[in-house]
């Protein structure tokens, strides 16, 4: 008998880079004592306290949910959830009186309705999504998923651990052949921990205008930068009084999972100053019905927090980070000073780069997938292992020889603190096992 067939998008597919190590790990018969998993973004501390007092009371008399029922809500979201992402950006001193809002279950699926909403056809070459490199990997992945077309500029790693921002004119080429629908910045990088300043940004949007592009900015870690000297940056500080004809064009994705702790909330949104795109984007996302109800209504609390609350809560949170971040980028120099270590600057996470401390033909894949399926060292009496992500998958190249991922890795600092200040020994003692037996 016949078996059914599978499309050929399914039999493609490979788990994304964030997720290859945990489904490794737990395919493993035989576990260690202890795993720490830092391959992917999964904050662990507590959600904002106003969203747990919602969280903890969903029955509570003035819920919503008090009576049991679950009802859709409107597909562009409930007023008071927007109105949570409206009072972020006004508390942090942004206009948003021209600003559309769209809720969406997650960031990610803002990133989907971007893509169909900025780029060409499905199945063409038209209009791509312009990316740097290396970028989110999910962007690659849903560009693959809706069959639009995806272009990039490479950055490098140089040896102090600095992520070059290609130069402007290197950026032009690439629109001036391939014709891009959409520019995507992440001005607080993820993977990289890089950040952008405001010329840069400005460059960027400048070329936007120039080119008749979108302009999109994954504002997922706006709120955690660690230079003191430096203002926040932002699409929605970039206005047409510093570069004309960019309002209009501006799109910014948004979500609950990071700054506000809260992944499994999957609350994102779609924000632009663009009410021909907010309406065609709801429009579209009626298919989906709504985004997640109660997620809503937690998130919704923060539409009544004072702007003293919001921007204290992004201060304790950047402080928290900052401290983690320094102490591993010094560990892991301590423990290997051949390693290169992205300079922790923004975002949660740091790139280790391996290539000066291992032997020819290393692939970053197959050591995580080594410390997933069988790799362990002891730590203080306990047999453990570190779960990361290897970086081959945020670089949208074919050339899989020369993809300069095959050395490098992604560490997210959303483990406890304890196990943080572990990650630089375990991380380079298991490298070590690797290659002995390698």
């Amino acid at each position: 008998m016949k078996k059914p067939i599978l499309s050929a998008h399914f039999k493609s597919r490979k788990p994304s880079a964030v997720r290859l190590a945990q489904m490794k790990y737990e395919e493993r018969k035989v576990k260690p004592e202890a795993v720490i998993n830092v391959g992917i973004g999964n904050v662990s501390l507590p959600a904002n306290k106003a969203m747990q007092k919602r969280m903890f009371a969903l029955d509570a008399q003035d819920s919503p949910f008090a009576k049991g029922v679950i009802r859709y809500t409107t597909t562009a979201g409930t007023e008071e959830c927007r109105n949570a992402f409206r009072n972020i950006l006004d508390s942090e001193g942004f206009d948003t009186s021209k600003l559309n809002i769209q809720v969406t279950d997650g960031g990610s699926s803002a990133m989907e309705l971007l893509l169909i909403g900025a780029c060409g056809p499905a199945g063409t070459d038209e209009s791509p999504l312009l990316m740097i490199d290396p970028a989110y990997t999910n962007y690659i992945s849903f560009a693959q998923r809706t069959g639009r077309k995806t272009v990039t500029v490479k950055r490098q790693l140089d040896e102090n651990g600095k992520f070059t921002l290609p130069n402007i004119d290197k950026i032009e080429e690439v629109i001036k052949e391939n014709k891009p629908g959409a520019l995507l910045v992440i001005p607080y990088d993820n993977p990289t921990g890089q950040l952008y300043d405001y010329d840069s940004m400005k460059a960027l949007a400048e070329l936007c205008v120039k080119y008749n592009m979108w302009m999109v900015s994954d504002e997922a870690y706006r709120e955690l930068y660690y230079d003191p000297d430096k203002p926040l940056v932002s699409i929605w500080g970039v206005t047409d009084s510093d570069v004309p004809g960019i309002e209009g064009r501006r799109i910014s994705i948004e979500t609950a999972s990071k700054v506000w702790n809260a992944c499994g909330l999957r609350i994102g949104a779609l924000i632009t100053d663009n009410d021909e795109f907010n309406k065609r984007s709801v429009a579209e996302y009626t298919a989906n019905l709504c985004a997640n109800a109660i997620g809503q209504y937690i998130f919704g609390a923060l539409a009544h927090e004072s702007k003293e609350e919001i921007l204290g809560w992004c201060q304790e949170i950047r402080g928290y980070y900052k401290e983690h971040i320094l102490k591993v980028y010094k560990g892991l120099k301590e423990q290997e000073p051949n390693l290169i270590v992205s300079s922790p600057d923004a975002s949660i996470y740091t790139v280790v780069d391996v290539r000066n401390v291992v032997k020819p033909g290393f692939n970053a894949s197959d050591f995580v997938l080594y410390c997933a399926g069988e790799g362990s060292v002891d730590m203080d009496g306990v047999e453990t292992t570190l779960l990361v992500a290897p970086m081959a998958g945020f670089y949208d190249i074919e050339d899989s020889e020369n993809n300069p991922g095959n050395t490098q890795f992604r560490i997210s600092f959303v483990e406890t603190p304890e196990n943080i200040e572990k990650i630089p020994e375990l991380f380079v003692k298991l490298l070590r096992q690797y290659e002995e037996q390698r």
